[in-house]
Parts: C-alpha cells; structure tokens; sequence
C-alpha cells in the first residue's frame, strides 16, 4: 500500500463513508499516469533493530518463540511503560492500529525494537574494531547498520563531500535476495517492481545529498531484471546530470537458462555529477604511464633478516633526488647510524610508517642494473623513510625493450618515462570485454583465498570496481569513495588498490548489514536463537564477511592467522600475503535520544561522528575532557567556553586542523569565539548543529 492508501484506510476506521469517498477519488487519479516512471511508494520500510535496547515509546514486534521457524507478530506495537521487577523487566504494549485499539504485555526479552522509514532518528557508531598498518593515513570505515540510516548519518559527517559512490544493490531476482519490511520479496510479488523501486528512490535521494555537486560520479550495477526501471528513477532523480550504461562481462563461460539467450554480462549505470571528467582506461584512450612497484616490501613477515641480501642503505642526493650509491648488505647486528657517509646523499632504508624495518624488493646488484637502465625512480617520502624508491617490474622492462610500450622523455631524477600506447577512442567504450572482470575468478574466487571456508553469493570482481573507479578518481589522491550496499566489501578493497598504485590517501566508506543468509536462518532459529543474539550475529554479513575481507586484505592474514594466499593480477602484481599500508575501523550504528545527546550522556557514541566529520584521521577525542577542551591532529573540541583562548591557542599551532567543535547554548558567544579561529577552521555548534541535522523526519 502506499502512504496515501495507508492514510485513507485510517480515515476509514473513524468516518467509514469519508475513507470510501476518497478512495474512488484516488482510484481515479491514479489512473491519469503522466508521462515517466510511475510506482507506488509504499508505506514506509519498517526495520528490525534486534541490538537496539528496548525504551519507553518504541515501536516494537513481539517476537516468535524461541526454538520455532514461524514468523513472529508482524503487527506494530508501541511501549506505553516499562515494567521491573526483580528478575525480569515487561512492557506494557498498545497496538499501533486506530481500528483495534488493544493492549497487552510482554517480556521484554521478547521483543524487537523496530524504526520506520519517516521516523526521526539520532544516529552514533560504536566501534568494534580496527586495522592500523598505514601510519598517519585516514581511515576507511565499515558501518553495520540498516543503510538507509547511516546514509542519514553520513548527512551530518559528509554531505557534498562524496567524490564516487559505487553500489551493486540487489537485484530482484525474485529469490531470497533482499528484504522489504523484514521478509523477503518473492518472486511471485505483485508488488515486487514498485517495492524495490521505493527503496532504491530513498536511498538515492539521500545520496543526491553526499555527492559533491562540484564534480562527482554515481556507479550502479544491475542485470536485466531492472535495468529499465532503474534508469528512469536516475534520470527523474538527478535530473540535469549525465547519465550512461555499460555492458560488463562477468562471466565469459555464459550463463545458461531456459529457452532465453546465454547470459555473459551485466550492466552498469554511471551518474555524472557536475563537471566530472571521466579519464582513461587501462590500455585505452591516451596514452598511460605505466605503474612502478614499490621497492620496499610491506608484507609484515619480510621484515630485516627474513632475506639478509635485501636490506641496505640506498644513498639519495639531497639536491638531485638521484641515487648516487647502492650500500652492502647488513647483517641483523649491524647499527643503520653506522653506515659509510655519502657526502650531499641521505642514506634510505626500507623502513615502514610505523618505524618496522623491512626488507627492499630487490638485491642490490639487481637495483643497479635497473637503476643504469632508467628504471628506478625517486620521490619524496615521510620521516621514517625519507624518500620513496620505485622500480619498474622485469616484464615491464621486457615490453619497452620488445616496442610494446615506449619511453617519452626522462624525470629529474635520471628516471624514464613509460607509457602505455593508447588506442583509437580517446575514453573507454560502452562495451568492458575484459578478462580481469570475470566475476568467478577474481571475485568468488579472490575472496575464498582472502578468507577460506566462508561464502558470499556473486562478489564483484576486484578489477571491475577498480577500473570503473579509477576512471574517475585517479587524479583525486584524496578522494572519499562511498559503498552503501557493501556486501563483500569488494569497493572498500579496490580503493586501496589504487592507493598502492599511486601513493594515494584516499578513503571508503562501507555500509552493510548483519543480515543472515536465508538457507542459514531456519537452523539457527531451530536452535533457539534469534536475531540479536551474539551465536546468532556470528553468522551475519557484515561480522562474518565484511569485517574478515578488509581486515584480511590490509594485514595479509586469513581470519586464522595464516598468510593468505595467491597473488594481485593486473596493473599491479603482488603476493595477497604482502596485503597494504592503510587503517581501517569498524562501526555499528546505534540510536540515541536527544536529551541523551544534549546531556553529553551520548558523547562516546557521537564522537565517531565528529571524527569523521574531521575527516576521519589521527586520534579521536572519545571522552569529554577534564581540561573543558582538547586539539587533535584534524580537530578540536570545546566543551568549556570559559576556556576559549588556550583552545584557540592550541588550534592555530596545527596547520592541517579543519573543524573545531564548540559545546554552547548561546549563539553570541559561538560567534565571538569562532571569529579568532584561522579561517582554514570549519565552527560547528555542538549540539544544535547535530539535532538539527537530524530533527525532520525521515519520510516523505
């Protein structure tokens, strides 16, 4: 039923002839169909938080009996009070239906904490986790939570700062592959079109919201079955923006089904936002340089020692940035304060962010030999290693020797330039035939070597994501990439791909649930378990794929604590095991109240928030300071306003600071203390900044 459906069958429970009379007015007009995408909107999602702790004036369902495969109360329910006793706490419920206005009372234990789509919410993250191997990198975020909020919370943290979205929501197969108000939409739906389209138009509108309307992309992946439907919503959405569709082939071996052609690709709609600029693809359009290797190692069992040949000092000119001398190997004894002084050179050791001495890629006599070839080159580096060596792969060597690639010229540093020659069109075409995204072999495949045992049904391939993302953020080394339908967390992995490419900083942003797969839920609930349980949790998405992928990939390890194994295909080749030099934290979404927030009682659940807001880097401020304010790396915090000047102080001391958070009720002295912050600072009033953000419900 739609809203407006919905709203007559109420009037109907009070003025029976009033609620008939509008319902033939509203069958008459809803025959009038203008021109465009027309479907109803239904009644509001309703979302089961079965974490979410059960308070006065919830909307709730009373759950099933623990042990039984049966769908529980599927009515709505809202506490009227909570009932403690000794042993155990009740609610005291009424139905949320004019037309049967009864009342009951149920364990607490029994019920289930549900929001609707046009509901307030007052969204925080409490973190579960967190991966950290790239020193003073940002961090990409994975968000466990119901999409459509935390899209509403990225409102507040990122709204018009989103560079790309990239989403491979689901595709209405008509099997158990996603949910509309807690069941499955079957195939058989009369409303299963219309359904799936009320879903994907909220989500949309919001992410309309995050993209930078500057210049930015939004990437969809979708087969047949709405393809049509959805390219209607884009164009009705973002209306004024570019939109275009690609043919993707993801399965070369073909997908066989009854008396219909063989199925070998999918398509994929881009959204061009503003003044992007699509670039060049991999061997397409212009001319591209080609990737160099790093030369020191990042896999953390190759540290100094593990291979005794490969760790030694490489002496760069401090004028010049060339490397004037190779050193002799050192043995595990041997003090890097000791080495031979090369007069006007720094020496350079393969030290990671941390400050774990590792090994270089290549021996010494190797790295000259490719050095007097042109193909070692220099740039700048960070304090641990204060330049950053890169070296051009044997069979790259190989190509320009054999006239498939071809140098252009020669870099500052004695280093050549080697591009890869472009073809006839100077973008890639609407038609992607390429072998690297065949989805078996480099998505299931891929991520059964990343965490053997466990499945995901039809992951993307990596290098697909990789390759539509590059297209548009390779010039944007600090771009934020948003995935809202994460799944596998396949986009989260691409995006540090290409930062190991270029040396980049940018960041993902991954949502996803902790849904259950369907062929696992009966047996879990046969065992007396339900949602919200943790034996039951264990098992979700985001828990038992999401999180495993990016922490494996980051680290190299399986979740059991073995080097993963294979290696990276394409453009960049390395070991699976040598994983990348990035962070990463994990969130789950929780709903606060506002008097909670306005009390500082929900301050440790915001300040992830904050964190982001700052850009998500350095340290975060998790609990109010005793001093009244606290600066660090990215911002600040002001909870005392007595205390504003050695805030102020503090702040303009720190060149990459950009917010600073005030905590006052009076708009005059926000203002005064906002005027003598550097204006590189962005003021945010906490916490009306926040309560207002989020103060309209979130309907139609």
């Amino acid at each position: 039923m739609s809203r407006l459906t919905d709203l007559i069958t109420q009037v109907k429970g009070k003025n029976n002839q009033l609620g008939a009379d509008l319902e033939r007015e509203f069958r008459i007009l809803s025959a009038r169909l203008p021109f465009g995408l027309n479907f109803e909107r239904h009644s509001p999602e309703a979302v089961e938080l079965p974490q979410r702790p059960v308070r006065k004036g919830d909307k709730v369902r009373v759950l099933p009996e623990r042990g039984t495969a049966a769908k529980g109360d599927a009515r709505l329910w809202q506490v009227v009070r909570i009932i403690k006793t000794d042993q155990s706490k009740a609610a005291e419920l009424e139905l949320l239906d004019p037309r049967d206005p009864r009342v009951r009372t149920v364990a607490v234990d029994d019920l289930v904490v549900v929001a609707e789509f046009r509901d307030t919410i007052y969204p925080g993250l409490i973190s579960t986790g967190r991966v950290d191997q790239g020193g003073d990198k940002p961090y990409h975020t994975v968000i466990n939570g119901e999409n459509y909020h935390v899209l509403r919370a990225l409102t507040f943290t990122h709204r018009s700062k989103i560079d790309a979205i990239y989403i491979d929501p689901p595709y209405n197969t008509g099997a158990k592959d996603w949910k509309y108000n807690n069941d499955y939409v079957e195939g058989d739906d009369l409303y299963r079109h219309s359904k799936w389209l009320a879903m994907m138009e909220r989500r949309l509108l919001t992410a309309r919201e995050l993209l930078n309307p500057e210049g930015s992309v939004l990437i969809i992946t979708i087969d047949e079955k709405e393809y049509l439907r959805l390219g209607l919503l884009l164009e009705q959405i973002f209306e004024g923006s570019r939109v275009q569709m690609v043919s993707i082939t993801i399965s070369p071996r073909s997908t066989s089904r009854a008396n219909e052609f063989s199925r070998v690709d999918e398509y994929a709609f881009f959204v061009f936002v503003g003044n992007v600029e699509i670039g060049a693809g991999e061997r397409s359009g212009d001319d591209a340089e080609v990737r160099w290797l790093y030369l020191r190692r990042t896999q953390r069992s190759l540290v100094r020692g593990s291979r005794p040949r490969q760790f030694y000092p490489v002496y760069v000119d401090r004028k010049t940035q060339k490397i004037v001398h190779i050193g002799d190997p050192m043995s595990s004894n041997d003090r890097v304060e000791d080495v031979p002084v090369v007069k006007g050179a720094t020496p350079v050791f393969p030290i990671a962010p941390d400050g774990t001495p590792l090994i270089w890629g290549l021996t010494g006599p190797s790295l000259q030999q490719a050095l007097d070839g042109g193909y070692v080159r220099v740039t700048p580096g960070n304090e641990h290693q204060p330049y950053t060596i890169a070296y051009l792969s044997t069979e790259d060597i190989k190509r320009v020797q054999r006239g498939e690639y071809r140098t252009t010229g020669t870099r500052t540093d004695g280093s050549k330039i080697v591009v890869i020659p472009g073809g006839k069109a100077s973008r890639p075409s609407t038609v992607w035939r390429e072998a690297r995204h065949d989805a078996g072999a480099y998505g299931t495949s891929l991520l059964r070597s990343l965490i053997p045992g466990r499945s995901f049904p039809f992951p993307k391939s990596l290098y697909a994501v990789e390759d539509a993302l590059r297209l548009f953020i390779r010039s944007k080394p600090n771009a934020i990439v948003l995935d809202f339908f994460s799944g596998s967390g396949t986009t989260a992995h691409a995006v540090m791909r290409l930062n190991r490419q270029d040396g980049g900083r940018r960041q993902s942003i991954s949502v996803t649930n902790n849904e259950v797969a369907a062929n696992e839920q009966k047996a879990l609930r046969e065992k007396g378990l339900r949602p919200g349980d943790a034996e039951w949790e264990q098992w979700g998405i985001c828990d038992f794929i999401t999180k495993p992928r990016v922490e494996a990939a980051i680290t190299g390890k399986a979740p059991d604590g073995q080097s993963v194994q294979g290696e990276y295909k394409f453009t960049d080749e390395f070991p699976l095991a040598e994983g990348f030099e990035e962070n990463a934290e994990f969130f789950t979404l929780t709903y606060e109240t506002p008097v909670a927030v306005s009390h500082h009682a929900a301050f440790s659940r915001i300040a992830p928030l904050l964190w982001m807001r700052a850009g998500g880097r350095g340290r975060r401020i998790d609990r109010l300071p005793a001093t009244g304010w606290a600066v660090v790396e990215a911002y600040g915090l002001l909870v005392d306003v007595d205390n504003a000047a050695p805030f102020q102080k503090a702040i303009a001391k720190i060149e990459d600071l950009r917010v600073a958070y005030i905590v006052t009720d009076d708009e005059r002295r926000f203002q005064v203390i906002t005027r003598h912050l550097p204006a590189h600072v962005e003021p945010v009033r906490l916490y009306e900044s926040y309560l207002a953000n989020f103060s309209f419900a979130n309907g139609e």
